[in-house]
């Protein structure tokens, strides 16, 4: 460790739990170690890591991300993903003022926001960007597996967001009610900011350079701070809520779904709304079409076997995301000769649910016709790192080889 004059306020190498700390410490080091970062710093304790490497980001990947992200808005059903300022007023429609491939780099998009903008401050901000790109998601979950070793994988996703501009945005990281754990990864300029402390008047300010990674905990929360371009990544570590795990259960329930009202009897489909939201009494319903399917759905989603499949398709997901989900969307299911071979480059979770084998990586789940002991034999070579001839394997087998390669689980040698 050692001191820097750009950071400012008492620092030591000593973290005491949140109860018993009187003052902020802010110490800075020189790498990055796991399990010395959850013995001192995790929900204790400010640190700064100094040019850390790997980097969880790339600077490249991110402004790809940033493109994708902020040109296909809502796919996921979490809209929306982009928000945009300007002199501190949110945009409803920015526009082209949003990243475009032309500008080639976060460098060259600043430049034309200062020519459009006349150089009025502006900032941009992407909320689980992550699930643009799948290098980059690959390379944040690697980085963020050595802290999930230590302190366990949150329940919940982390939140991903990306901010950049000429002043801070104020970013609603978390739903109302909960506190989150916060790491900050700096791609470019220089970040500045102040944190203000239980000691009445006492406050500390730190500067984190380009590479430069600060991690702040849930009892903290900036109170000001000057926009450079970077990365947060921020951790629930307190208030989750049921809620949701009950949304991961019952996400595929849609307003268009319930809604949708069904043809009459003559094949005239109804239309407006009225009839929608009031009982028809010809069906013998106290409840509105609408209500009533989606009572159907629920009942049916909670009978044994639906809900045992749904608890053990969302815990495959859940291990295999790596604690960032929503997960980049799967590529095109691949195609195998007698003469390919092919070996793994993801670890495959199974198990069975309902009668059904289920097998997930990337946070991707599918079902499989092989039998359990096929299923258990072809997983075994796989995961071992073992290169695996597709002339061997049966058909089913094959299926589930070119569903592992949509997961991007599998590499053709």
């Amino acid at each position: 460790m050692r001191e820097d004059p750009r950071v400012t306020g008492p620092t030591s190498r000593a973290a005491a739990p949140v109860e018993q700390r009187q003052s902020v410490r802010l110490d800075q080091l020189d790498q990055l170690d796991w399990r010395e970062f959850g013995e001192r710093y995790w929900d204790r304790q400010p640190v700064l890591f100094k040019s850390v490497a790997p980097a969880p980001f790339d600077a490249h990947e991110v402004f790809e991300t940033a493109v994708a992200a902020a040109h296909r808005g809502g796919p996921f059903g979490v809209p929306p993903y982009a928000g945009f300022a300007i002199g501190g007023e949110p945009q409803t429609d920015p526009g082209d003022f949003l990243p475009q491939p032309r500008d080639g780099s976060f460098a060259g998009y600043h430049q034309r926001l200062v020519r459009q903008l006349s150089g009025e401050p502006y900032s941009l901000s992407l909320q689980a960007f992550h699930a643009f790109h799948h290098p980059l998601w690959a390379r944040e979950r690697a980085f963020y597996a050595g802290l999930w070793a230590r302190v366990g994988q949150p329940a919940q996703s982390a939140f991903t967001t990306l901010v950049h501009g000429t002043y801070e945005q104020p970013l609603a990281e978390a739903p109302p009610g909960q506190r989150v754990a916060t790491f900050l990864f700096v791609l470019g300029g220089r970040q500045r900011m102040r944190f203000d402390t239980a000691d009445r008047g006492a406050s500390f300010t730190v500067e984190a350079d380009p590479g430069d990674l600060l991690y702040w905990p849930s009892h903290l929360s900036p109170a000001a701070g000057w926009a450079s371009t970077g990365v947060r990544v921020s951790v629930v570590r307190e208030g989750r809520q049921a809620a949701a795990e009950l949304y991961n259960l019952l996400h595929d329930v849609t307003p268009e779904t319930l809604l949708t009202p069904d043809p009459d009897p003559a094949g005239a489909a109804q239309s407006g709304e009225e009839g929608l939201l009031v009982p028809d009494p010809e069906s013998g319903s106290e409840l509105p079409a609408p209500l009533e399917r989606a009572l159907a759905h629920f009942r049916s989603a909670g009978a044994r076997g639906p809900l045992e499949e749904r608890v053990a398709r969302q815990s495959l997901r859940h291990w295999t995301a790596g604690g960032f989900r929503p997960v980049p969307l799967p590529a095109p299911r691949g195609r195998f000769g007698d003469d390919d071979v092919v070996r793994a480059t993801e670890r495959v979770l199974w198990t069975e649910a309902a009668g059904r084998r289920l097998y997930s990586a990337c946070g991707h789940v599918a079902a499989t016709e092989l039998p359990a002991a096929d299923l258990a034999a072809v997983l075994r070579v796989l995961n071992s790192g073992r290169p695996l001839p597709v002339r061997e394997l049966t058909p089913a087998a094959r299926a589930l080889l070119a569903e592992l390669t949509a997961f991007r689980a599998l590499e053709r040698l």
